[in-house]
Order: structure tokens, then sequence, then C-alpha cells
């Protein structure tokens, strides 16, 4: 299990935990998060995350 940071804030998504309160479970690969998924804290999109 990968993570990735957003670029601008630093917010962390970690595929182990997942986002539930984005409605992504824990265990949901970065790939399978969708396209139109928006960083929880500064809403930039997910090509502004860099794998950690």
């Amino acid at each position: 299990m990968k993570k990735y940071v957003c670029d601008v804030c630093g917010w962390e998504y970690d595929e182990e935990k997942g986002y539930p309160e984005g409605g992504i479970a824990p265990g949901t690969k970065w790939e399978d998060v969708p396209e139109d998924f928006e960083c929880p804290l500064c809403l930039v999109g997910k090509d502004q995350f860099s794998e950690e």
C-alpha cells in the first residue's frame, strides 16, 4: 500500500486507510480513486498529488 501527498498543502492519502469521510473505502488504490477527486483541504485535483 502506498501513500500520496498533496503537493499544495501536504494532505496525505494513505491507500491502507482510504478516505471514508469522502466515500473512499480503506484499501482503495490511488488509481481507483475517482478522477474528479479533490484534496479535502485545498481542493486541488488528483494531478497535484505525488507518491510519497
